[in-house]
């Protein structure tokens, strides 16, 4: 049987604008089931406040990574990403986080996995959600991870260092049904995965005008019932089998730009409104809009001469580095990737998990 740790060395990080739980992987138990039981009582699961845990009662601050040195040549590290369910017990590993996956440098040279340049450091990334890469750069001036700086993200107070997230061209099918564009029940969508399986639909193909609140769109139960039937369906059509159980595909509105970017969005994780939008998710957004033919391409105001995307979201903007190639087969590929976030250290310690609940019942 597994030995279970009663207390485990923790880094509490903010990664882009989401804020999580950052472990060694040799302070966890190896396997997934003792795992997820130690990490839904780190957190606080399940109470809809977390409050005898790390977890901040949402989605986007109950999150884990996992991390560890890779045996992969062309990475540096391992990160296994976690969402941690607030008001279930429930841990997932079918999906990445790219925010979360900011922070994910810093930690590796806070540990030791890493060796840090004199100026600034390059981390290479395996996700072992998906086995795609990337690569963090960040500024270590003398040896050391700096979190301070003058880069600015929306959804996030005040400045910090910025932290340069490059994807590599995908391997995988940019569009996973083989279509441009699919129609779900009447409803056309266009079904991508640069790095996150993500639908995109126009939001007033939903009765909807996509510059709604998220608290607007989360209390419009006939919206909810919709976004659920396109999710399952959008699933089985993307090779992703039965998502009732999953947070993937991910599934964004989009509308037309009102605050000079590209495109406005809303996406749903899968039930709650994101108070802004995933660092992947928004590279699948960016790629979806350069294929022709696409949902929202006909929304989106590009620059033709330049390869940024600004999407725009409930808080804000997020910058975006995307272009396209074509497969010999004349179908469209992703060709550069990038992204610019921030992260910080919160705090380094160690975190002491809530007992075990002791069975209840007989005398």
């Amino acid at each position: 049987m597994t030995a279970v740790p009663e207390e485990v060395p923790c880094l509490l990080m903010r990664g882009g604008t989401s804020k999580g739980a950052y472990f060694l992987a040799a302070d966890l138990p190896a396997e997934p089931a003792p795992r997820d039981d130690l990490l839904l009582r780190i957190m606080g699961s399940p109470d809809e406040r977390q409050i005898d845990g790390l977890g901040g009662a949402h989605p986007l601050t109950s999150k884990v990574a996992v991390i560890s040195a890779s045996a992969d040549p062309d990475a540096d590290v391992d990160y296994l990403f976690l969402q941690v369910a607030v008001d279930r017990p429930e841990v997932s590993d079918r999906q990445n986080c790219g925010n979360i996956l900011a922070g994910v440098g810093p930690f590796a040279v806070e540990r030791g996995l890493v060796p840090a340049g004199e100026r600034e450091t390059s981390v290479r990334i395996r996700m072992v959600n998906s086995g795609d890469h990337a690569t963090a750069t960040f500024p270590t001036p003398g040896g050391r991870v700096d979190y301070t700086g003058d880069a600015e993200i929306s959804g996030v107070p005040g400045s910090a260092a910025p932290v340069v997230i490059e994807f590599p061209p995908g391997v995988g099918e940019l569009l996973p049904t083989g279509n441009v564009v699919d129609d779900i029940d009447g409803v056309r969508v266009t079904c991508v995965n640069n790095g996150m399986p993500t639908v995109l639909v126009a939001a007033t193909s939903l009765k909807v005008t996509g510059y709604e609140s998220p608290r607007d769109l989360e209390e419009d139960h006939a919206l909810a019932g919709r976004l659920r039937s396109l999710r399952l369906a959008a699933g089985r059509l993307m090779g992703l089998g039965d998502v009732s159980g999953s947070t993937v595909p991910k599934l964004t509105l989009l509308a037309p730009p009102r605050d000079g970017g590209a495109i406005t969005t809303r996406t749903f994780i899968p039930v709650r409104c994101h108070t802004s939008i995933g660092v992947l998710g928004a590279a699948g957004v960016a790629a979806g809009l350069r294929i022709d033919g696409g949902v929202g391409a006909d929304l989106a105001v590009l620059d033709p001469a330049s390869d940024r995307v600004r999407i725009e979201h409930p808080t804000g903007f997020l910058d975006i580095e995307s272009s396209l190639a074509t497969t010999p087969d004349g179908l469209p590929t992703a060709r550069r990737t990038a992204v610019v976030r921030t992260a910080r250290k919160i705090l380094d310690g160690t975190v002491f998990p809530r007992a075990v609940a002791r069975p209840t019942g007989g005398h």
